[in-house]
């Protein structure tokens, strides 16, 4: 019953979106402090994140504006400077001690091809929704992980920032989970009874390799 891999979510797990959320709001027009707080409220309110944009863009087609962006010079995209600083070390220590790492979260190609830039010599797996056919927090996405990984899946961490997307539906399909509590998901969502069903909670990827091991030490 050890843990014997890890898979980490993206946004807001290992990416810092809030440069990205200023981009969205300069390119709608309005302020960025106007959208975030517009996100947040939402996010409360147990909707899909995408209504943000409907508020300031009756109509908005998210998929459809990604695409106008990147043919105007300003696609979504980030980059080193936009990885949390625990990211790193957290992913040279889980290494060290053995364990299986991947990253699979909703995401596009485009963005597939920047973690694989940024972390192909880093973990045994990236994987997204895009490549896939399946988003979280559909099971079919979970069942992806589940094929992809070389483990059971309660032999499986999985990691991110939200409860529905992230938590409920890979503690659903029989995998252990670590909420972190931060972004907007992250802080909004903490105080909401399920996020009692987490394995872990915690506020740094650091904390894993030591919580991990804890884990399987009772386990074993």
């Amino acid at each position: 019953m050890t843990i014997k891999a890890v898979v980490f979510d993206v946004g807001e797990c290992l990416v810092d979106e809030t440069r990205e959320y200023g981009t969205w709001a300069d390119w709608l027009g309005v302020p960025r402090h106007t959208f975030v707080a517009q996100l947040g409220a939402v996010i409360a309110q147990g909707r899909d994140y995408r209504e943000t944009f409907q508020v300031f863009a009756p109509g908005f087609d998210l998929s459809e504006e990604r695409e106008k962006r990147a043919a105007v010079g300003r696609p979504e995209t980030f980059g080193e400077d936009d990885l949390y600083p625990d990211v790193r070390g957290a992913f040279a220590q889980l290494r060290s001690d053995g364990l299986w790492l991947a990253i699979a979260g909703n995401q596009t190609v485009r963005a597939g091809a920047i973690l694989r830039r940024l972390f192909t010599d880093d973990v045994d797996l990236i994987g997204t929704s895009d490549d896939w056919g399946a988003s979280k927090p559909d099971p079919a996405f979970f069942d992806r992980v589940a094929e992809a990984v070389p483990a059971e899946p309660h032999e499986i961490l999985y990691v991110g920032d939200r409860l529905d997307n992230d938590v409920l539906p890979a503690r659903a399909a029989g995998m252990r989970t670590a909420l972190i509590r931060r972004g907007p998901w992250g802080w909004i969502q903490q105080h909401d009874p399920a996020a009692g069903q987490a394995t872990f909670r915690i506020d740094s990827l650091a904390e894993l390799p030591y919580l991990i091991a804890k884990f399987n030490a009772a386990a074993s």
